[in-house]
């Protein structure tokens, strides 16, 4: 019975396997059914998941591709552009002066009215005379006592001589006598020095304009003693015509300045504080022999001949100090300008009406125009209005007034304003 057992084990693996219902099929096929039809539901799904993506990008209205940016242009253009230095300036009367009395006395008339234009000379106010006349007659009796007694003296001192001659008298009175007619000649002359003080003084009761300008508010009005030390003054005279500005400047800037001015007189602007109001235009006078250290600014000052008065003593004003014209400069509208971590970019329309972002360096903004001096090439079209919706790689649309990138028009797109003053 041992020796049959494998034979049994043989018999019954080689034997087909009995299902349920008597028949046989090979063993795994039951596994093979399984994967055949996943791969039935998947192959459906996948089809159902395009029909559904097609069906949808179909009704959406802008489809897959994204729409394009509408934009203004203008082409980057080479011109002439003046350079200007700016600054913060202060108007300063060329000339201010308090006016004082020089004597003591009365304030009998005052010959001005606040605000009046005055010349040099023109006799402003009036003080009581009297006082320094009568000073002055007393002065010139003096001086007419003193001659007559001098004039005896020098006849007695004429007659001791002869005296003494004849040896009359001793030569101490002689010597005495010539003593009596030189004290005579000091108080001639200290007669005469009275008599030019009072002179003086009458000429000082009357105030006279020391400088050409505008009179200021009275201090004094007539009737009141004024005296020479009074710390106020009578009035006050600004000259304005011409008038001064001195305003500051970076010291970096001053090796431009300093180069400038030892060639040509520079002319220098002065605008309103909104900077939009040109005032008045003067000469550069002079620089400030040193650098203020708590700033690092120079002070420079500057003149103007202000026949219209519009600048005003005191007077805050914007300057901008012309140096040069830059020849054939690259210029674009300071709107295109970007800034970015990276610095300044603008963005530039390709042929294929693509936006290009471009790293620029400014030299200089005037107005609302700016020069480059490295990033752009004269003809190429940058972006001046709708930049804050551009990427890099952005399709654009050109609106009405701009011309397209692939056919650049310079005398179609927009003109650049305020290239300078």
């Amino acid at each position: 019975m041992a020796a049959m057992e494998p034979s049994k084990r043989v018999d019954s693996a080689s034997s087909p396997v009995q299902n349920p219902g008597g028949s046989s099929r090979p063993p795994g096929s039951r596994g093979w059914v399984w994967v055949v039809l996943a791969a039935i539901v998947l192959a459906g799904s996948f089809a159902v998941y395009r029909a559904r993506a097609k069906s949808a990008a179909a009704s959406s209205p802008s489809g897959a591709i994204a729409p394009a940016v509408a934009i203004s242009v203008t082409p980057v253009q080479k011109r002439d552009v003046p350079y200007y230095l700016t600054g913060l300036g202060s108007v300063t009367a060329f000339n201010t002066v308090t006016v004082h009395t020089r004597v003591d006395g009365q304030l009998m008339r005052v010959n001005f009215k606040e605000g009046q234009f005055v010349h040099e000379g023109d006799l402003l106010a009036e003080i009581d005379p009297r006082p320094f006349q009568v000073a002055l007659d007393q002065a010139q009796g003096q001086l007419a006592k003193d001659v007559a007694s001098q004039l005896d003296a020098k006849l007695d001192l004429n007659r001791y001589q002869l005296l003494w001659q004849e040896g009359v008298i001793p030569r101490q009175q002689l010597d005495s006598q010539q003593a009596t007619v030189g004290s005579f000649d000091g108080s001639i002359q200290a007669d005469k020095a009275q008599i030019d003080n009072a002179k003086l003084n009458l000429v000082y009761s009357k105030i006279t304009a020391p400088v050409g300008g505008r009179v200021g508010l009275r201090l004094v009005d007539p009737g009141n003693m004024v005296h020479a030390t009074d710390t106020n003054g009578m009035l006050v005279i600004t000259q304005v015509q011409p008038i001064s500005i001195i305003f500051t400047l970076p010291e970096d800037n001053l090796p431009e300045v300093t180069s400038q001015i030892n060639k040509r007189q520079l002319t220098v602007e002065a605008y309103s504080r909104d900077d939009k109001t040109k005032l008045a235009e003067g000469k550069l006078l002079t620089i400030d022999n040193l650098i203020d250290l708590t700033t690092g600014t120079v002070k420079l000052k500057s003149t103007f001949e202000n026949r219209d008065l519009s600048l005003w003593p005191n007077q805050f004003v914007n300057i901008r100090l012309f140096l040069s014209t830059r020849k054939d400069a690259t210029t674009i509208p300071s709107a295109a300008i970007q800034r970015g971590a990276q610095g300044t970019f603008v963005y530039v329309v390709k042929p294929d009406n693509t936006a290009e972002d471009r790293q620029i360096q400014v030299d200089f903004i005037e107005g609302n125009l700016a020069v480059i001096r490295e990033g752009l090439v004269p003809g190429e079209q940058i972006v001046i209005d709708g930049q804050d919706k551009l990427q890099r790689g952005s399709k654009v649309s050109f609106r009405a007034a701009a011309q397209p990138a692939s056919q650049p028009q310079p005398s179609a797109a927009p003109t650049p304003k305020g290239q300078g003053r």
